[in-house]
């Protein structure tokens, strides 16, 4: 079989409701990358919250993070990075518009860097959790008005709107940021709202990975659950949806496999590939 490059989401795809990669998808992968196919993770997570996995699975390629804003390889130095920032002008009025809105809570990230509005120790014990273990004790958080406390450009925006305030934000978003933004809503139970840079998109980052390994999109296998994969199963040649995941995105899928609880990575690559695990 040809290569084929493999991009695997993480939350609600390959990670479990536990957060963890079971065993058969473990070893299904590691069966693939033995044949010679390439392996990435494409996640909306920072590089910070992704590495551990990049690490149990023992990949030596790029990493896609911030749904397509940080392109970078963890293991080779020399790969040029890809880092497509929001402008902070734009990030600040986005901040003016949340303040009038009274909206719970403005984070921005640049990179592994973490700025929070107000403080929270609900978000904050919710960051801590996803630090990868050389970070542990070395919180990259930094607490006070993003007006002041902002000082470059934000890998991306997160906004914790009152539930009676989302439409009303996205709506004033599309009305006057449409041409600087892209933003999602995560998927339950977080009723947040991601801003990143217009025209980026996991699509953007798997294209800049494709292209290096000079993979052509037909032989690019895509998984995901969330709207925020729309972009990259559509223009994978084999979008695969999971089981749990949001209609839309299996209306746009290839194929759907199985959920996250049940292995649908491992269910649907021990097909296609013809390979079988032991776990």
């Amino acid at each position: 079989m040809k290569q084929h490059l493999i991009a695997l989401d993480l939350d609600g795809t390959l990670l479990t409701d536990k957060k963890e990669i079971s065993p058969a998808s473990k070893q299904m992968i590691q069966l693939a990358i033995e044949q010679g196919h390439i392996v990435v993770i494409a996640t909306g997570r920072p590089h910070r919250a992704s590495i551990d996995y990049y690490s149990e699975l023992d990949l030596t390629t790029p990493m896609i993070n911030f749904n397509g804003a940080l392109v970078h390889h963890p293991k080779n130095p020399n790969w040029t990075v890809s880092h497509v920032p929001l402008p902070k002008d734009t990030a600040h009025d986005i901040v003016n518009t949340c303040y009038d809105l009274n909206v719970r809570n403005i984070l921005a990230e640049v990179q592994d860097q973490v700025f929070l509005d107000q403080y929270d120790e609900d978000i904050l014990n919710i960051f801590r959790a996803t630090l990868p273990k050389h970070m542990k004790g070395k919180e990259p958080f930094h607490i006070g008005s993003l007006l002041q406390e902002l000082k470059s450009d934000p890998t991306s925006l997160l906004i914790h709107p009152s539930k009676e305030n989302i439409h009303m934000l996205r709506d004033h978003l599309n009305d006057h940021h449409a041409e600087m933004i892209e933003h999602r809503k995560w998927g339950a139970p977080w009723d947040i709202i991601e801003i990143v840079k217009k025209g980026i998109n996991k699509a953007v980052g798997l294209k800049r990975v494709s292209e290096y390994y000079s993979i052509p999109k037909e032989r690019i296998i895509a998984f995901g659950d969330e709207d925020n994969d729309l972009e990259m199963l559509d223009y994978a040649g084999m979008g695969i949806a999971m089981g749990n995941a949001i209609d839309s995105l299996k209306s746009v899928a290839k194929e759907t496999t199985l959920s996250n609880e049940e292995d649908g990575i491992a269910v649907f690559l021990e097909d296609f590939l013809h390979v079988k695990t032991n776990a």
